[in-house]
């Protein structure tokens, strides 16, 4: 697959020969390094009525053998509301990407401002807990968390919500994909409002697979094998869990039931044909699906707009296309 020219320039800029990679650093050096790596390479944030930081209180823990390292306290959630008008509408749950190792509400600020001004809708974002200090299933629980709170409409929201959309990008489309079997289809135990869509961003959903995808793109496209590996150790200390649905959402007995989706992976991306599988999947099952592949475009593109400006293109034509499946 032919590679776009911005993207050619943009990897022959950073793919620095012995420069160190995040993943082969202290783990805050590392978070500090990819924090200030978006700041440079994405668009600033479109400027909205309402941008609030909010707290929500965590779930305590729970009984089962993986359970997280830490429970209580409270989660940090981030409000971008377009419009100010009190009014009824579903709410969009946004779940960043950062191989659950890195990534913030800071990281994805520009990304959920132009989705919550694109879509007319209020945007809620999630710094739910990261590996490799709170493994699977701490994200996880923060991320469902964060659903129940908003299916209960909480005054902080200045207007019912009449459902979610669930929305991530990279670890936050699997996060996605998860919650949504979890609150959607088959055995799912549904909140008070409905899942009315689901917005995956070259999503992973599927950590025991073997893929042409990650074979051909396996180095020098910005997301490397190295990297994937140390995501999936990172999160998934322990091997047996990584066929669970709960971290592989594509080994799911079914997907039928689930909400509709806007599914969109690169053509230039490692997990580019798990991602396609997904989308087939949904589709087998009689899911209303969107399937967007962006030719000549790497992984994580949607966080490095001002890097890659056509991104910036493609993004606005996934969401009209969610904002006319929802509708």
């Amino acid at each position: 697959m032919k590679m776009l020219e911005e993207t050619e320039a943009f990897l022959s800029r950073v793919l620095v020969p012995g420069a160190p990679k995040p993943t082969s650093l202290p783990i805050e050096q590392a978070r500090r390094m990819v924090n200030g790596a978006v700041d440079l390479l994405e668009r600033p944030a479109t400027a909205l009525p309402r941008i609030e930081t909010l707290t929500i209180p965590r779930p305590g823990a729970g009984s089962e053998a993986e359970a997280e390292t830490e429970a209580g306290g409270e989660i940090e959630v981030r409000l971008y509301d377009p419009l100010l008008t009190g009014a009824d509408a579903p709410v969009v749950l946004f779940l960043h990407g950062g191989g659950w190792v890195f990534g913030n509400l800071s990281t994805h600020n520009s990304l959920c401002a132009d989705i919550a001004d694109r879509l007319g809708l209020r945007v809620l974002a999630v710094d739910y807990r990261l590996a490799p200090e709170h493994p699977f299933p701490a994200g996880l629980k923060d991320c469902l968390a964060a659903a129940e709170w908003l299916a209960s409409s909480p005054e902080e929201l200045n207007g019912r919500v009449t459902g979610l959309i669930l929305a991530g990008d990279s670890a936050g489309g699997n996060l996605a994909a998860v919650l949504s079997q979890q609150l959607a289809g088959k055995g799912a135990t549904p909140l008070a409002v409905p899942v009315l869509a689901q917005l995956l961003l070259y999503p992973a959903v599927d950590m025991i697979g073997t893929y042409a995808s990650a074979e051909s793109f396996a180095q020098g496209y910005m997301l490397d094998e190295e990297d994937l590996m140390f995501f999936t150790r990172s999160y998934l200390p322990k091997r047996a869990l990584r066929a669970d649905p709960r971290v592989s959402p594509l080994r799911a007995e079914t997907l039928e039931g689930q909400p509709p989706a806007v599914v969109v992976t690169c053509g230039l991306d490692p997990l580019r044909d798990q991602g396609r599988a997904y989308a087939d999947r949904l589709e087998e099952a009689g899911v209303h699906v969107h399937y967007e592949e962006i030719a000549g475009q790497i992984h994580g593109c949607f966080s490095m707009r001002k890097a890659l400006p056509s991104a910036h293109e493609r993004l606005i034509r996934c969401l009209d296309i969610l904002r006319a499946m929802i509708h």
